[in-house]
Parts: C-alpha cells; structure tokens; sequence
C-alpha cells in the first residue's frame, strides 16, 4: 500500500482547567491512506471531532505527532500549517457556515476573493462547474437564507473543494440534515472519493452511515476501539 497521507502517532488531548483536567483522547496512533473513506464512528463525547480538528491542523494536540504526506504538521510554523490548510485540505462541518452577506458562488469562491484579477476569474469559473456538479446550477445567485440545508450543505462542500484538496476532513456532515438530504451528501461524497480520488475521512455518531464506509474506526472514551 502506498505511503499513508495522515499518520496519527500517539496523539493525546486534554483540557484543563483551575481545578481538573479532561483527558479527550489518549495516545492514538493510526494511518490513513490515499483514495481511502475512513469513517471514524461513536458515541456524542467520544473525541471525534476534537481528533478531526487535530488532523486538519485547527487544534493543537497535547502530546504525540500528527504527519502529513510525511511533513509533521505541528512541527510546522503558523504560516506554512495555514498554507497546507489551504492548498492541500478541505473542511467540512455540521455546521455550515456560510457567509450570509454573500452568494452561494462567492461563498464557494471566497478562498479567492483576495488574489488577483485572473485567479479571481479562474475561482469563479471553477466555482460555477463545482455547484453545477453538486446540482445548484440554478441557485448559484441565492444567499445561504434562501438555500435549504441540504442546498447549504452542497455549497460547503463546493467550497471545500475549491482549492482541490487530496484530503477531505468531514465532521458530522449529515448531522443537520434531513435523512434524504444526508443521503444525498454521503453519495456526493462517496462519488468524490472514487470518481475523483480525494481521501476521505468522516466523523458521524451514527452507525447506518459509518455501514457504507471503506473502513471505519471506532472511538470510545478517547480511545481506539477497533
């Protein structure tokens, strides 16, 4: 098998505060490999979105090491973690967190917005085939208040693509959505992953999604259970 594009080595998290500290994870250590759907599944206060958030680089580990295509993540400064960030990994949440201000094209194309005239022009026509793919061609002018969940959650997922990421990091992608909506999700997704080749790695509470994954992973209690 190829060279695994995260690497996770004894990676531990814990909050602390005046008068105790919360362990979240504890010591994990596992792999995931290019073009793999990894699903990492368990139960609300398992750690898995706090383990996402440290494998994309949004979160300081407390100890271990985090590798990307071999570049140890945390051992980066500030500037160069952002632009891996940028360039070479895609976000998306439960939440979606679009801009209201905006449309649903320039939300997808705001990791643009402040280069220069021609890059501008290439994000929006990059910008126009991704929300035609995901079947918003027709809504690409409409602010997030006039979308549906599932039309707001197609637009995050546009925006994540944008840069073209080899990984995409998805933290309760369908936990907002109605069960058609999120089925629609996971197939744009799952055609993501095999049509485009991009890594996947999904967090979800919810065992019926994590049932159509390449692998899944299970934590519980900040631990690896499988």
């Amino acid at each position: 098998m190829s060279e695994e594009i995260i690497k996770a080595s004894k990676v531990g998290k814990a909050y602390r505060d005046s008068s105790a500290e919360l362990e979240v994870l504890k010591d994990i250590s596992f792999s995931v490999f290019p073009e793999e759907f990894l699903v990492i599944q368990g139960p609300s206060g398992a750690g898995k979105s706090t383990l996402l958030h440290i494998l994309g680089g949004l979160d300081n580990p407390s100890r271990g090491k985090v590798y990307f295509r071999g570049s140890d993540i945390y051992g980066m400064d500030e500037g160069r973690r952002c632009a891996l960030r940028n360039k070479e990994v895609g976000f998306v949440f439960q939440f979606f967190h679009l801009l209201p201000e905006l449309s649903a094209l320039e939300n997808v194309i705001l990791p643009g917005l402040l280069r220069s005239w021609w890059e501008r022009k290439k994000f929006t026509a990059e910008g126009m085939e991704l929300l035609e793919r995901l079947g918003l061609s027709g809504r690409v002018k409409h602010r997030p208040n006039a979308l549906s969940g599932g039309e707001q959650q197609r637009v995050a997922l546009a925006r994540a693509l944008i840069n073209r990421p080899r990984l995409l990091l998805c933290d309760e992608p369908t936990g907002n959505l109605d069960s058609e909506n999120g089925k629609n999700i996971l197939r744009l997704l799952t055609e993501l992953n095999r049509e485009d080749k991009i890594t996947v790695v999904m967090v979800t509470h919810d065992p019926e999604i994590a049932s159509g994954a390449g692998r899944v992973m299970r934590l519980k209690d900040g631990m690896i259970l499988n």
